[in-house]
């Protein structure tokens, strides 16, 4: 709800400071005291279209803003909207901002920071609808219908599970296409597939493959140098050249000595087995690169065949990918594929029959869904016409048009096929015929004023509990009409604000006696300048100004007034005895 309303610079409005309440609130005052330029100034905070010649004179910028509590049945999709936008500061409160300057250009904010138009436009949608010459009408939005109708109808639970089962479908519907559009390649692709995992498997390829068969290679390119340079390690340690023993000759002296050494002196055993550990180590060295020297063989034709298998690895690798770990995955994902082709027929098929019967699941959940909501249309239908009838609107005709379109591709319906959304087979419209002998229309297209004021009135007390908008603007709504359907007005604007916060220009003292909060707008010169000023009424204040409104502060005007006003307090006792 908005709870604190400020307009700066704006037409004839200097500097404007409202805090409003919960409940239903009245403006009253005299013909061009600025009631209108309030209403005029919530729209452009709403996104309504900017107007610079609404700047006020001598001034460069006119400034409006707006601090709302955001409502529970408002609260999340509100919070989504601002998370999107990374918007969001307070989840409980919102502040919208306008600035609207001389030269034309025009600022919008919210929570103080700049946003674009279409985005202040769509939150307004939310959060007010002015009723009159407004573009924040959610009643005049074709596409709220059948929400609006929805919430009255209760069916929440019955349009859930047709989403559900849409949702389902949708899925379903997709890997068909899917299916479809690669059945369409399907041949060339499992040849494809076919030739490269022969391909891989022919390889025959094996973990840590490519290591061994590059030092493979190393060894069979290089075995002249290797075995001429294990030959001369061997001479040095086990073959004694003609000038010096062999290394294992000398150690094998050394360690005879120190034998000896230990034999004497114990304290040298230690070292003594040092010594044999070491000859022991030396000559199985010397063994050692014998074997090797031994294995070393120059061959060409297996280093030929080296080179053959790596390259055919380094092949594959760059089809496939680098790695044989890599190549083995693509092969392991190329035979799950040609799997899938091979059995999608297999696999159509069944989609197929699963397609089928969701659409006989959402024919039949369509069909309900759409019943309950012709038989609440009915209901609706009478429970408006009446509250016109109330508002001297009689012979007012209310539609809820309903209607279905047609689709080969839709969800059976007795013998039709039909179109559908998430929502069902339905297409909403409500159809108004304000006047007797009038052919129902849109409701988009009806007259504006105070006819239409009190027809959303009509629509508003039905819909009541089913519309979300938590704050409802109502200007001109008294045109047309007296002083005893002023006061079934005002009773029924009371109650809606039961659900809604309510806000309402009337010129009207029997419509005004029903407001909980009164504020009078009156106008002033000050400084040889006109300006508009709104001063809260306390209870003793209200009598005067709904005498004023009767004709004049005289003393049968001040008795009238006050009856009135013990006339609505009555008329709201008996009421909520009767909602109790």
């Amino acid at each position: 709800m908005l709870i604190e309303l400020r307009i700066q610079d704006f037409a004839i409005i200097d500097d404007l400071h409202l805090n409003l309440d919960s409940g239903f609130t009245v403006f009253t005052g005299e013909t061009g005291a600025g009631k209108s330029i309030i209403i005029d100034a919530v729209e452009m905070l709403l996104g309504g279209r900017a107007d610079s010649t609404m700047v006020r004179s001598d001034a460069e910028v006119a400034i409006i803003e707006g601090a709302f509590r955001l409502e529970p049945s408002i609260q999340d999709e509100v919070n989504q909207i601002l998370e999107r936008e990374n918007l969001l500061d307070d989840p409980e409160f919102l502040t919208l901002g306008r600035e609207i300057r001389r030269q034309g250009r025009n600022i919008c904010r919210v929570n103080g920071r700049t946003i674009n138009l279409n985005l202040l436009r769509e939150l307004g949608e939310w959060l007010v609808d002015v009723h009159g010459q407004s573009e924040h009408l959610s009643l005049l939005r074709v596409r709220e219908h059948l929400q609006l109708l929805d919430r009255y109808a209760q069916v929440e639970d019955l349009r859930n599970a047709f989403a559900d089962a849409y949702q389902v479908l949708g899925r379903v519907r997709r890997e068909i296409s899917e299916l479809r559009q690669r059945e369409q390649q399907a041949a060339s692709r499992a040849d494809l597939l076919a030739y490269q995992i022969n391909e891989i498997e022919t390889a025959a390829l094996r973990m840590g493959e490519e290591a061994e068969l590059i030092a493979e290679r190393n060894r069979l390119a290089n075995a002249e140098q290797l075995a001429t340079l294990a030959e001369q390690a061997i001479a040095a340690l086990d073959e004694e050249p003609s000038d010096r023993e062999a290394i294992t000759d000398l150690l094998g002296r050394a360690t005879q000595a120190l034998t000896g050494l230990a034999k004497i002196d114990g304290s040298m055993e230690e070292t003594q087995a040092e010594a044999q550990a070491l000859v022991e180590h030396t000559s199985d060295l010397a063994r050692r690169l014998r074997v090797y020297r031994e294995g070393i063989e120059y061959n060409p034709q297996r280093l030929d065949q080296v080179e053959e298998r790596l390259g055919l690895l380094h092949s594959l690798q760059r089809k496939y990918g680098v790695g044989i770990d890599v190549v083995l995955g693509y092969a392991e994902a190329a035979r799950a594929e040609l799997e899938a082709i091979t059995h999608s027929e297999e696999r159509l098929q069944d989609l197929e029959s699963e397609e089928a019967r969701l659409l006989s699941h959402l024919g039949e959940l369509g069909s309900e869904l759409s019943q309950a909501r012709r038989q609440a249309g009915e209901r609706l239908k009478h429970a408006i016409e009446e509250e016109l009838t109330d508002l001297r609107m009689e012979g007012a005709n209310f539609e809820v048009d309903l209607s279905w379109e047609d689709d080969a591709q839709g969800a059976p319906a007795g013998d039709r096929r039909i179109a559908f959304s998430s929502m069902g087979f339905d297409q909403v419209e409500f159809l108004v015929a304000p006047n007797p002998g009038e052919g129902l229309k849109p409701l988009v297209k009806i007259a504006s004023g105070g006819e239409t004021s009190r027809l959303m009135l009509g629509l508003k007390s039905v819909l009541v509990r089913a519309d979300q908008t938590p704050t409802l603007i109502f200007d001109e709504i008294d045109q047309g009409i007296g002083g005893r359907v002023g006061a079934i007005v005002g009773r029924k604007l009371w109650g809606v604000a039961h659900n809604h916060q309510v806000l309402c220009v009337t010129h009207l003292p029997q419509l005004g006696a029903f407001g909980e909060q009164h504020f009078k707008i009156e106008k002033e010169v000050q400084g040889g300048r006109t300006v508009t000023l709104a001063r809260r009424l306390t209870d003793s204040e209200r009598i005067p100004e709904l005498a004023s409104m009767l004709g004049g502060v005289s003393e049968p005007n001040l008795e009238s007034a006050a009856d009135l006003l013990r006339q609505a307090i009555e008329a709201k006792s008996v009421a909520r005895v009767e909602q109790s």
